[in-house]
Order: C-alpha cells, then structure tokens, then sequence
C-alpha cells in the first residue's frame, strides 16, 4: 500500500510540475507582436468578396477546430490548449492589427498555433480577408 501512495504521491507531483511549466512557458511568451516591418504590408485582396467566402472554407477545414466557426477562439480544441488561448477573430485586439501583421501571425504561428506557410500566400491573404469580414458583424 505504500509503494502506491508513493507512486500516486510521485505521479502528482509531476502532473504539477508539468502543468506548471506549461504556464510558466505561455506566460514567458509575452503578448504576441508581429515585427515592425509587417505592419504596412497590404493585403492584396482588399474588396475581393470571392475572398471572403474562399477564406472562409479554409477557416472552416483548418481553423475553425480551435477558432471556433464563428472565430471567437472557443472551439473544441481550444479548452484543451495551454495558454495562450486562440485568438477571438472578432475581438477589438485583433481588429486593431493590420493585414499584414494577421498575416504574418497565419504563416508562422506560435505556441499551439502552427505556422501555416505551406498554405499559398493568396489562401494565407483570403484567410486574413474573412477574417476582416467578421469583425464588420
């Protein structure tokens, strides 16, 4: 019995320290900033409506898991990751990024966000786009 208080003691402690650490690393992430020279980038499909509706089925088969179908960073994944959470697409914060830093953010990801540089840059800029679209709701 006490060979399995100890392991359940031993197994505690770790889940603790593993847990811990998690927390440690989002909060040494710091907030989440595109470089400077990102900033004035422009996105090239800027009234583009087939971007919108293209963007959203990328949204739909690559993002909406952790953003949520509606991008407010509640989807089913998002409980289970460590901060920090999924961005809400529709919040002020991300409203008050330019294109070009949103874009810049899609194509190298951090944390749980993964780098999405495989995805052409014209399906990178429709993601940004539909992204626009719901902060106008």
């Amino acid at each position: 019995m006490k060979a399995c208080l100890r392991s359940l003691t031993v197994v505690a402690a770790a889940a603790a320290l593993v847990a811990g650490a998690a927390t440690m690393a989002a909060w040494a992430q710091g907030e989440w900033k595109a470089p400077a020279d990102q900033k004035g980038v422009k996105n090239p499909l800027t009234g583009n409506k087939g971007a919108v509706a293209e963007g959203k089925k990328l949204a739909d088969v690559n993002c909406v898991t952790c953003h949520g179908p509606e991008g407010k960073g509640n989807g089913p994944a998002a409980a289970a990751l460590p901060p920090p959470k999924p961005a809400d697409w529709t919040s002020a914060k991300v409203a008050a990024e330019t294109d070009g830093e949103i874009f810049w953010k899609i194509s190298n990801g951090r944390g749980s966000m993964p780098p999405w540089k495989h995805l052409p840059d014209n399906q990178r800029w429709q993601l940004v786009t539909y992204i626009r679209s719901l902060q106008k709701k």
